[in-house]
């Protein structure tokens, strides 16, 4: 096939997984569809497209990565760079979490790069742990009134389960260890790392776009635990999605510790 028809391909799967800079309709439906739906589009449709973008460049374009590999570099740099910067200053934390999840999408193409073994296991990783990190928080979204910042003050008073809750989900997106999205990022990283040792400027420029991501997640944490406030919820919580809830984040710890269960179990 042609670089161009590649390069087609890499449009359209970048649009499908918000990747820069065909992103642009990622925060305002993010922000403006129900907040379920947005859920299932962050998540369970990201992961599915992901496995499928993997998959294709690793058993059909390999011969050829030379080709595509720095079209695809330029990509993700510029999806780290926009969906981290912009997070920042966002106001909104459904809005926040639509430019994460364009950061996000720039990890994730790092085993679209890599196009090796441990790129699969990695997208299997990533997939997960975002799945379920972004899930438990969405589901929190779902029980809030005000989806801004000042919303979450003083959560952790009033509500300290669903605070817990949020904290460790975004300690997963972050990266940080004893989560599953530490190791996330650790099998991508590593995979391209592998693949071409030349690119490890671009795994430490993605190391500090992450750590670039760790304030705007630490914000809402701060807000939750550290800031007075009387956050309002739309309904009372019943006893199941405590358990589920429950479920999402015993999950997320145990793949923090014990990745490899994930593949044991598959």
């Amino acid at each position: 096939m042609p670089l161009s028809g590649i390069l087609f391909i890499i449009v359209a799967l970048g649009f499908k997984v918000s990747a820069a800079p065909m992103h642009f309709w990622t925060p305002d439906v993010y922000d403006g569809a129900p907040t379920a739906f947005t859920a299932l589009m962050a998540t369970i449709i990201k992961a599915a497209i992901f496995f499928g973008f993997v998959l294709l460049f690793k058993n059909t374009f390999y011969s050829v990565n030379q080709q595509w590999s720095l079209v695809l570099v330029g990509i993700i740099l510029l999806t780290l760079v926009i969906g981290n910067f912009t997070a920042v200053f966002q106001q909104s934390v459904k809005r926040m979490l639509a430019y994460s999840s364009i950061a996000q999408a720039g990890f994730m193409l790092f085993a679209v790069l890599a196009t090796n073994a441990l790129a699969t296991k990695g997208i299997i990783v990533y997939g997960v742990a975002y799945s379920l990190a972004t899930i438990g928080i969405f589901a929190v979204l779902l029980k809030m009134k005000d989806y801004t910042y000042d919303g979450f003050n003083g959560l952790a008073k009033t509500q300290p389960f669903l605070a817990f809750i949020t904290t460790v989900c975004l300690l997963s997106l972050a990266g940080i260890p004893l989560t599953a999205g530490f190791f996330a990022k650790y099998y991508v990283l590593m995979a391209v790392l592998e693949q071409n040792p030349s690119f490890i400027w671009l795994v430490v420029a993605a190391l500090v776009m992450a750590s670039i991501s760790v304030y705007y997640y630490f914000k809402l944490i701060i807000a939750m635990y550290f800031k007075k406030g009387t956050p309002e919820l739309t309904m009372t919580i019943p006893s199941i999605d405590k358990w589920m809830l429950g479920l999402v984040v015993s999950l997320i710890l145990v793949l923090g510790i014990f990745p490899d269960i994930l593949f044991s179990w598959m």
